[in-house]
């Protein structure tokens, strides 16, 4: 494999949105992208490969990630890894005492369960002297209430909780051959950003979600972002070293903060 593609990461929702977004900033720094959704990418490039998959069905995970990306991750020549979680499923809009809970588990399935499988998917499966850079794409409601969102609020919650006790995994002295030398976590809120997932909340009633207000307000005063903001934002992380093992941030703030 050529220095060029010396960098590989793996982008799930990359179909649209902060994952499109994502996948085609690192196409444009040269990096090898594996992208991952339930639909289509519209991405022409030779670095991106995309393959299709369902992030709640998990029973088909494992086998599915490792035939599209394992063998990239793996190889040697590889000296910087990447993983984007940024597939979310917005859904189960309501009162949490109405709330399907077959539905409730698809949600978590793909919000937190294939997140977190990845995580520690990537670690074990890139080189051991592999750079690791995972950036899990959260939410201000990771840690704050809004009525109707409950369900996609604790799941967003756990994912971040997650990488946290993930970092501590990775440092512990006890994990088999010591701490990771050279892998970090980012739990990073984009903000409000102008893609499919805020046009569905805004189509909500009141009765459904009552704080869809708020959110309409935000889109007329055009205080929406762009998914090429959070994008850079995100390749810029990746792209460098010297991070703390776990860290968050917000869309506009100065690294390190």
């Amino acid at each position: 494999m050529s220095d060029r593609i010396a960098r590989v990461a793996l982008v799930t929702g990359t179909s649209s949105g902060i994952g499109e977004a994502v996948a085609r900033e690192l196409l444009r720094r040269n990096w090898r992208v594996v992208g991952a959704s339930r639909r289509s990418a519209a991405i022409e490039v030779p670095r991106y490969t995309h393959f299709r998959i369902d992030l709640a069905n998990v029973a088909e995970l494992a086998a599915r990630v490792e035939a599209a990306a394992g063998p990239l991750v793996a190889d040697a020549a590889v000296v910087r890894v990447a993983l984007v979680n940024s597939a979310a499923n917005p859904g189960l809009l309501g009162p949490l005492g109405r709330i399907d809970p077959v539905e409730m588990q698809r949600v978590h399935a793909v919000n937190v369960t294939a997140p977190v499988w990845l995580m520690g998917w990537i670690v074990d499966r890139a080189a051991r002297n592999a750079a690791v850079r995972i950036v899990n794409v959260s939410s201000g409601a990771a840690s704050k209430a809004f009525p109707g969102l409950g369900v996609y609020v604790s799941s967003k919650a756990a994912l971040r909780m997650a990488g946290m006790v993930f970092a501590c995994e990775l440092d512990s002295p006890d994990r088999p051959g010591g701490p990771h030398p050279d892998a970090t976590i980012l739990s990073y809120e984009p903000g409000v950003v102008d893609t499919a997932m805020q046009a569905a909340i805004r189509a909500s009633s009141a009765e459904t979600l009552p704080v869809v207000q708020m959110f309409k307000r935000l889109a007329a005063e055009g205080l929406l972002a762009p998914p090429e903001r959070p994008a850079q934002e995100i390749a810029d992380y990746l792209d460098h070293d010297k991070h703390l093992r776990f860290a968050e941030r917000r869309l506009g703030d100065e690294p390190g903060a």
